[in-house]
């Protein structure tokens, strides 16, 4: 009997249309493995997978197409391997890249019937969005966090898109940031917490059961080369309480393991690579500092000084664990566990997140603020990734059957009386500054277009804007009235490449157009003259007003004295007010995996929480 006997007789003629659809994957996660699985058992022919990230092993957990044996390769091309068997017609590709590179542009994002979003970042997961706006393809928004998950479907000009609602900013972070590539505080403060800290006093996350590293594995390189970082801190933990025992520590994460980093050189090619911190040279600049000076935990130590507290909190840490391996007399072996409010455990994890902060370039903390910052931890849920993924393909069988009045924006919720529940899609917010917005296309000369070329010739004479304006791209803003010094300045040296988006905002105060999206596509003429211009408007694009304020309510007059109107009050009163508890609502789901993603366990504490997505 064919694979796909029991889906053309569930689907009828939709089948045919999911084995001709194309679709884009973006992630292979938590959500990302669960979601690919389901697409190829649907029926869907062809599938296109993004992702950058390379496996851990704290991935294996939940990502279930991924093996040991997988560690250290490309998240994308692995699932694709693995993935196929449970369709092997479907045909499969994989990419293992940023998705946020210039290839991956407008143009290809329309070669897709549908988007799905299962991504990790915040940033990330806005370009998408304003790709699929770009190219009026519609994108399946997901995203989970502990035993919540939201699913929402964005069409452009039908339905809300993913920046409509104002998102609070999330403490949430990718693990392989947070392993790899950290760029804030925070990922130092975690990895402190909860990866070395464990290493040392508590329990390795490396301690896995034998592997095949036969001759025959084709992955008996990786397999050994982790084996040997596995056992490094094995050893280093061996020799505890020895004299050499800090400098074996800091050997081998902040300097061994960093030059292993610098050699991924393919990771560095866009931003600054990390710098190795010497052992014998903080030694030397250290030597006048007292211990002391941890007792100060509202100033943020100097490098010396972080030097100095992690020596002497690794010191005072090994002495509690010998004295507690001296007194148990049980099987079960002793750990330390990190707590916040414990000065021994604080000391080195504020110490450690610091030094490690300064080999990435990131500023250091005071103890204070670490403190603050180490929080709980909200597990990831397996299940959660999995209803999550199935209520993805759901809503795309609506899509593909143009059925968005069926569609829904659904939530997971473990609270309640209802573990699923649904709202209906609502058309876009006249004031979003992502999809109510007009657009157009320009084409320039890279060698010759100017910031006042597009200004004068393009938005002023031939779009009739005034004069107060601003242009923004990805490095901010470039043009506005206090920053006309860049307006002879090329837009090729203002980080305009082809199929860049730069946004124009109207800064009149009377009823301003809404905001203008172009997309600059570049063209360097075979032989360019003085008459030719060196930018040019494809079509001129409609660009309406923005929708004038409401007018405020006005408080009525009971026997001269002011009381607020009745039905604003009643509004209030209900939580209804401007829409903002559906806002919040939805802001609270969906900013869950920063990157809607997958919060990985890191350890169980009290108090608040950070999340930590995969």
């Amino acid at each position: 009997m064919p694979r796909d006997t029991y889906s053309k007789r569930s689907l009828g003629t939709l089948a045919r249309r999911l084995k001709e659809s194309r679709v884009l994957l973006v992630g292979a996660g938590g959500i990302g493995c669960e979601l690919l699985k389901n697409l190829l058992l649907s029926g869907f022919g062809e599938v296109h997978i993004i992702d950058l990230d390379t496996i851990d092993l704290s991935n294996l957990n939940r990502q279930f197409l991924f093996r040991f044996e997988h560690i250290k390769k490309s998240k994308a091309l692995v699932a694709k391997e693995v993935a196929h068997k449970f369709q092997p017609s479907a045909k499969l590709e994989a990419y293992h890249a940023n998705i946020k590179d210039s290839r991956f542009n407008v143009d290809w994002f329309a070669n897709f019937d549908v988007v799905f979003n299962a991504l990790d970042n915040l940033e990330a997961r806005r370009h998408v969005n304003r790709m699929c706006l770009a190219a009026d393809v519609p994108l399946i928004e997901s995203g989970t966090t502990g035993f919540n998950g939201q699913v929402q479907v964005i069409k452009k000009g039908q339905t809300e898109c993913y920046d409509c609602n104002s998102k609070e900013v999330p403490k949430s972070f990718p693990v392989c940031t947070i392993r790899s590539t950290p760029s804030q505080p925070i990922h130092c403060i975690v990895w402190a917490k909860s990866y070395l800290f464990p290493e040392l006093f508590g329990i390795s996350e490396d301690e896995t059961p034998d592997f095949d590293n036969t001759e025959d594995s084709s992955n008996a390189e990786e397999i050994a080369n982790l084996r040997k970082e596995a056992q490094a801190l094995k050893e280093i933990r061996g020799s505890m309480g020895s004299p050499e025992f800090a400098q074996k520590v800091f050997g081998k994460v902040f300097k061994e393991d960093i030059d292993r980093l610098r050699g991924m050189e393919d990771m560095w090619k866009t931003r600054k690579a990390p710098e190795p911190l010497n052992f014998e040279k903080l030694q030397e600049e250290s030597s006048s500092i007292e211990s002391t000076v941890s007792c100060d935990d509202q100033k943020v130590w100097s490098l010396p000084e972080d030097f100095v507290v992690f020596k002497d909190s690794l010191d005072r840490l090994s002495k509690r664990l010998k004295t507690l391996l001296d007194t148990t007399k049980s099987d079960l072996k002793p750990i330390l566990v990190f707590d916040k409010d414990d000065v021994d455990t604080l000391d080195f994890v504020t110490a450690c997140a610091n030094l490690r902060a300064t080999i990435f370039g990131i500023d250091p903390k005071s103890k204070f603020d670490t403190k603050q910052m180490a929080g709980n931890i909200i597990p990831a849920i397996a299940t959660t990734n999995a209803m999550t993924a199935g209520l993805c393909v759901l809503q795309a069988l609506k899509v593909l059957k143009d059925d968005y009045a069926h569609a829904k924006m659904v939530f997971l919720e473990r609270s309640g009386a209802r573990a699923l529940n649904s709202d209906s899609l609502k058309p876009p917010n006249p004031n979003c500054p992502v999809c109510s917005v007009a657009q157009g296309r320009v084409k320039i000369d890279p060698e010759r277009a100017t910031i006042n070329d597009l200004v004068q010739d393009i938005l002023r004479l031939q779009l009739g804007y005034g004069e107060e304006l601003s242009l923004s791209n990805e490095l901010g803003t470039i043009y506005d009235p206090d920053l006309e010094d860049n307006l002879p300045k090329k837009l090729s040296e203002l980080g305009v490449i082809n199929e860049s988006l730069i946004t124009v905002i109207d800064e009149e105060d009377n009823q301003p157009r809404v905001n203008l999206e172009l997309v600059i596509l570049t063209e360097k003429p075979e032989a360019s003259t003085e008459d030719q211009k060196p930018i040019t408007l494809e079509k001129v694009p409609q660009i309406p007003r923005k929708p004038r304020a409401p007018t405020p309510a006005v408080d009525e007059q009971v026997n001269g004295t002011s009381v607020p109107n009745s039905r604003k009050r009643d509004a209030e009163e209900a939580g209804l007010s401007n829409g903002e508890d559906r806002a919040k609502r939805i802001a609270s789901v969906s900013v869950a995996n920063g990157d809607g993603s997958n919060p990985i366990v890191l350890d169980d504490m009290q108090g608040g929480a950070i999340l930590i997505d995969d």
